[in-house]
């Protein structure tokens, strides 16, 4: 492939993208040539009948548990919080059997396909990623388009990257692979000089700027991965529905190489097509965007997903930080079409390494998804857009109702204690309190593990009656092994996370913002210091858990092991979590691994041919004397560089040209700057200009630089 030596960009296509407000006024739907009108509206009965029915039964259990005697205040807040839990769970088990149900369906229609004019962009906005992994990605989808799909895609490469020697090293991988060859699939390259409204503003910039030429964009994340079959299907089914704003897939988790990526991984794979099937039953048309794998009409997109600016500093004010479930709800209020479709195969991503780096991802998360607040009662929504996003504030509201849960029933088992000291009359795993209704209790629990089990149980279950999806994850034997073993580990870390969420949502509450931190894609091993410093506090709290049951009564002691025992091994069990030597022991074992690593797809495979060939490609030095040393690398950047540049006073930039200046060679310059200074040195055309001085043969350096830029 030629290196591109001239600019990185296709010819600006200016696109309107006006920013909205929280409260506007509703559109009317766009009409879409296939309807499925009458499932969404039998399949939205069921999740609420089935919720609310489950709901009320939870409830008056638990309240015939407690009314054996009167019922005190404590035990009225006990109740409270039990139906709120119980609520939750409820509903994920109603979703989940709607989607069992829907599998084993032998009436399905398949979605409409029409073949698209012009090209679709493939979007990958890049945050200080690893360079190289995004290049074997993309060099696999491009191998893949070529062979596939010629002149119907484009990539381009968005970098929001603000450290100084990863934007060097991101352009040293990606310049090798840059062109403009219409005719088969171009690569694009744009980085931002300022990262304003974070991934949002990312993609914004790019559809303001270019978004005219291109009827739809598929927007990936660092680590996304798609077969041009997936590509093409959006596209066309995009097509083939005019109204249609958005296409969500089903992201499949591959590459799992460490003990908690891989149990991530199997639930993936066995569980997640259960849930996603009930998802996109009942979402019908008001579906949800997660940020990547999807395809997304431009216009509308611009019509519609200016995203406003809410009142007040982080973390609940300031820019939206969560921006996908908002752009879906807003596609929707602005009448396009949202869809989510399980359907379309070979479309990946991979998971976080280790426990650590989902604590790390989730606080992130965690403080987008409350920020949502202030638009649950906006003006305008659909109630399905509304229900998105209460879901997302009580993904992590739970482990507060969670943690308030057990603190109450701890508050009344001391209460118990000290009231009636005897109030163990039998030998038992569960507490029968002087007020409570043991065998009820009892059955209750049963009842609750049952739901919380029940998403995991079908998806064995869908595995098991599918001979040919059973064989890919090594047959019965190991699918059964593999999912209790998934239940297993997924129990151990289950109180862990509950705590670490828990924290979360305090954190952000006393108003702390999270900044913005790129994904860990390492294997995420942890010294033991570090998972130490991590989980020190679930420590402590699973020791003063265990004391106080073991001091009340050995039998609560036992009763709550399966919280205390994962919180008080918190640290070991985290540093289990990563590590890809650890992780792939279980894979030499034939355990938790899923159907991509047995029996690798076409995709799949062309990303570990381009991940081998470029392992050793890395630069080590990713410093300017590596502009120096490469004359077309140099003068590549500088072509890259806007003409014009702001006339304020920058301290960095003139301490910057103080120091070129004054060095007698490009080493004595880059020891002396800091990352301010090379950062302007990066962005500023006049300062790059005045590095030619380090380059060999600089006198016929100005020619050339006046004749290719």
């Amino acid at each position: 492939m030629k290196h591109s030596t001239g600019y990185a960009l296709p010819k600006d296509a200016v696109l309107e993208m006006p920013r909205h407000g929280v409260n506007e006024q509703r559109k009317n739907s766009k009409k879409q040539q296939q309807r499925f009108f009458i499932t969404t509206v039998l399949s939205r009965l069921f999740v609420l009948l089935s919720t609310v029915g489950l709901s009320a039964y939870g409830a008056k259990e638990m309240y015939e548990v407690l009314s054996t005697n009167h019922i005190t205040w404590l035990q009225w807040l006990f109740l409270g919080l039990f139906c709120i839990n119980f609520t939750w769970i409820s509903f994920a088990f109603s979703q989940a059997t709607l989607g069992l149900l829907f599998k084993l369906s032998p009436f399905r229609k398949k979605r409409l396909e029409a073949e698209p004019d012009g090209v679709t962009a493939i979007l990958l906005p890049v945050y200080n990623e690893d360079p190289m992994r995004i290049r074997a990605s993309i060099e696999a989808m491009q191998e893949d388009l070529l062979e596939n799909a010629p002149g119907k895609f484009a990539f381009f490469i968005l970098s929001d990257t603000n450290r100084a020697e990863n934007s060097i090293r991101e352009k040293q991988a990606f310049h090798p692979i840059l062109n403009n060859d219409q005719t088969g699939c171009p690569i694009y390259y744009r980085r931002r000089f300022n990262n304003a409204e974070r991934k949002a503003g990312n993609v914004s910039d790019w559809v303001t700027r270019f978004g005219a030429k291109y009827e739809c964009m598929i927007v990936l994340d660092a680590d996304s991965l798609m077969s041009a079959e997936c590509l093409m299907s959006m596209a066309r089914r995009m097509a083939a529905e005019p109204t249609l704003g958005l296409i969500q897939t089903l992201p499949t988790i591959i590459r799992a190489d460490t003990l908690y990526s891989r149990i991530q991984q199997f639930a993936n794979q066995c569980f997640g097509p259960i849930y996603a099937a009930g998802l996109t039953t009942w979402h019908g048309n008001a579906s949800n965007f997660w940020g990547h794998n999807a395809i997304i009409r431009t216009r509308a997109f611009a019509e519609a997903c200016g995203l406003p600016i809410l009142p007040g500093k982080a973390p609940f004010g300031g820019h939206v930080m969560s921006h996908d479930f908002i752009e879906a709800a807003l596609l929707r209020r602005a009448g396009w079409g949202v869809r989510f479709d399980t359907d379309l195969q070979a479309s990946y991503e991979e998971a976080p390494p280790s426990l650590i780096d989902v604590m790390v991802r989730d606080r992130r998360w965690c403080q987008g998804n409350l920020q949502h607040k202030a638009f649950v009662p906006a003006k305008g929504l659909h109630f399905v857009s509304r229900m998105h996003l209460m879901t997302g504030i009580f993904s992590y509201f739970s482990a507060v109702f969670w943690f308030a849960l057990i603190a109450v029933g701890f508050a009344l088992a001391v209460q118990a204690h000290f009231v009636r000291p005897e109030y163990f009359n039998n030998l038992s795993l569960f507490p029968t309190w002087p007020v409570f209704d043991f065998e009820k209790a009892r059955s209750l629990f049963v009842v609750s593990m049952a739901l919380v089990l029940a998403p995991k149980f079908y998806g064995w279950v869908n595995a098991m009656l599918h001979w040919r999806v059973c064989r890919q994850f090594g047959g019965p034997i190991m699918l059964t092994i593999d999912t209790l073993l998934e239940v297993l580990i997924s129990a151990l870390y289950a109180p862990i996370l509950m705590f670490s969420q828990f924290l979360v949502v305090v954190d952000v509450l006393k108003g702390r913002d999270s900044g913005w931190k790129p994904q860990s894609r390492d294997d995420g091993a942890n010294r033991w210091p570090e998972a130490a410093r991590a989980h020190i506090y679930h420590t402590l709290f699973g020791m003063l858990l265990a004391a106080s049951a073991y001091f009340l009564s050995p039998q609560l002691f036992y009763w709550s092991l399966p919280i205390s025992f994962g919180l008080i091994f918190s640290i070991p069990l985290s540093w289990l979590s990563g590590g890809s030597k650890r992780g792939n022991l279980l894979a030499r074992l034939g355990l938790l691994k899923g159907p991509e690593e047995r029996r690798p797809s076409k995709i799949v495979s062309l990303l570990e041919q381009h991940i081998s060939k470029l392992e050793h490609h890395a630069s080590s030095s990713n410093t300017l004397k590596d502009y120096v040393d490469n004359r077309e690398f140099y003068y590549w950047h500088l072509a890259q560089l806007p003409e014009l540049e702001n006339k304020q006073f920058d301290r960095h930039k003139v301490c910057a040209a103080w120091q070129i200046e004054h060095s007698e060679s490009i080493d004595a310059l880059y020891e002396h700057l800091n990352e301010q200074e090379l950062l302007s040195i990066l962005k500023h055309r006049s300062l790059f200009l005045r590095l030619q001085k380090f380059l060999p043969e600089a006198s016929d350096h100005t020619h050339r630089c006046s004749a290719l830029v």
